[in-house]
């Protein structure tokens, strides 16, 4: 290295006041985001002996599993630009010390309604610390080279953290109560707290103009109204309790848009939209979210459903998916440099396409290795494409709103899964339920309750029992497969349009130096004599 070369980079360094220790942060970043992770998932496993123990109704039960990620969603933008405003490291303290908090109070939860409220809390903390922890990221990395290699870790925590969240609360259900779930979160903000304050660096936006709190609440309504919305949807609900709150949320959400645009000193910045970097960044994140938790969701009932494998073994057939994509995301610094964002992202769409063209070799029968590579592809391909989405979008956003373009990039992610539910599982119903009309020798009626979805086809066969039952359980197994095989195309074509948009990415990954002053001929020459 030249040592002009290196007077440069040291001089990068200290000019973002970050040092050595950008890397201690990135840790405690990472320390975050994992906590998050693993608690939105974390759960689902506990859900029957929550259940069991405080007899929960059916839509209480629904309330206790999606208000954490509902209200996580609606919150991303109003917290993460208030961060900008008043100090991202205080909102993400703050985020700490809610989250540790609620989690106390859903681990003692003696009822249905305290179990949700501490959910919501759970969920408002959330929203205070995964933008906050991308914001931050942005300002300690200022070298793009250096911000993409953290980019490429904290996708891989992330990755970990949605693995780890059903292995541990499996374990923590084996050996404790179901509160134990919750009450592993609260050592670990006792740990993060000081550990933030002491390490983590304070920063805000520009400071110009007020903070908007009337379009911070209809940011925080209209999405929580359209995400509401999308997940009744991908339940199949199409009654007024689906419509009425995405119609609230659309126009709460177009008069957020339109009051953006009349302020001087708007809390989102929509002019970021315009540059084809930002706008085609956050679609091509929305599109592989939507394949990503879609396939996730249908591959573990056919894992369970139809291959018969208990819950854990179907965690454990997943895990090369979470694996493949940890590899990608630390190799995801290299490839940004070597590729560009645009053949990056193309490629991860491009290799996810292919991935989900192959399993469609799945039916009846367990094929390991099939369901290996093929997943292996998957995870490879979907966090190769978001990683370079994710750098791409933060690096065309202006530092001063990193918290606002961090919370629209985590909105983006938590729409995209709540739409790839409702929309790949409207396709797995619409090519599911037909095969079953007219099943010989099983009535009607029981034909159109087993049309609903394969667990309830396999209840309804054994009540029937006798060869109508066996009839039906084989017919209802063989048009989940082919629903699957058709839902699995509509993904790849869906992946393929993703590959078409991340054409408007840039071709090389620019590398801009930061402004610093020049250095004194005296510090030039040392640093010539010590290279």
């Amino acid at each position: 290295m030249s040592g002009t070369t290196t007077a440069a980079v040291r001089l990068r360094r200290r000019a973002a006041g970050a040092g050595a220790n950008r890397w201690v942060v990135l840790v405690v970043l990472c320390l975050s985001l994992l906590l998050v992770a693993v608690d939105a998932t974390v759960l689902h496993v506990a859900v029957p002996a929550v259940t069991e123990d405080l007899k929960p109704g059916g839509i209480e039960l629904l309330w206790i599993v999606d208000t954490y990620p509902l209200v996580c969603a609606s919150l991303l933008i109003l917290f993460g630009t208030l961060g900008d405003k008043v100090g991202r490291r205080r909102v993400l303290l703050l985020g700490y010390g809610l989250f540790g908090i609620a989690s106390g109070l859903a681990a003692l939860a003696e009822s249905a309604q305290v179990l949700i409220v501490a959910r919501a809390l759970l969920g408002v903390g959330g929203a205070m610390i995964m933008p906050a922890t991308l914001s931050i990221l942005r300002q300690v990395f200022p070298d793009r080279r250096e911000r993409a290699l953290a980019i490429g870790i904290w996708s891989a925590v992330a990755a970990v953290g949605a693995a780890v969240g059903p292995l541990l609360g499996g374990f923590l259900l084996e050996h404790f109560w179901w509160g134990s779930v919750f009450l592993v979160n609260i050592p670990l903000m006792l740990v993060s707290l000081p550990v933030g304050r002491l390490l983590l660096p304070e920063s805000t936006g520009d400071g110009e103009g007020p903070w908007d709190v009337v379009g911070a609440l209809l940011a925080a309504g209209g999405l929580f109204g359209v995400v509401l919305g999308v997940k009744r949807l991908g339940g199949g609900e199409l009654g007024l309790s689906t419509v009425a709150p995405l119609v609230v949320g659309v126009v709460l959400l177009v008069l957020f848009v339109r009051r953006q645009r009349r302020r001087a000193h708007p809390l989102v910045d929509l002019r970021m939209f315009a540059r084809p970097t930002f706008s085609t960044s956050v679609g091509c994140i929305v599109l592989a979210m939507l394949a990503l938790v879609g396939l996730e969701l249908i591959a573990a009932q056919y894992l369970q459903l139809v291959l018969g494998l208990s819950p854990l073994e179907t965690g454990l057939r997943l895990l090369p998916l979470t694996f493949a994509a940890m590899a990608a995301g630390l190799a995801g610094a290299r490839m940004l440099r070597r590729f560009g964002p645009r053949r990056m992202v193309c490629f991860g769409f491009c290799l996810t396409a292919a991935a989900v063209v192959l399993l469609t070799a799945m039916g009846g029968q367990d094929n390991a290795g099939l369901l290996l590579f093929g997943f292996l592809l998957l995870g490879f391909g979907l966090e190769t494409t978001l990683f370079g989405a994710y750098e791409s979008m933060l690096s065309e956003a202006p530092p001063e709103q990193a918290g606002g373009a961090a919370a629209i990039g985590e909105t983006s992610y938590q729409l995209g899964a709540g739409i790839g539910i409702a929309l790949l599982g409207s396709v797995m119903n619409a090519a599911y339920a037909p095969g079953l009309t007219s099943v010989p020798g099983v009535p009607a009626a029981a034909s159109s309750a087993a049309g609903h979805s394969l667990g309830e086809a396999y209840a309804v066969a054994g009540r029937l029992g006798g060869s109508a039952g066996v009839a039906l359980r084989r017919a209802a197994r063989d048009c989940f497969v082919h629903g699957l095989h058709v839902t699995l195309l509509v993904s790849a074509g869906l992946l393929l349009l993703g590959a078409v948009m991340a054409l408007r990415l840039p071709r090389v990954m620019h590398c801009e130096v930061p402004a610093v002053e020049l250095p004194a001929p005296r510090e030039v020459a040392e640093s010539r004599v010590s290279a």
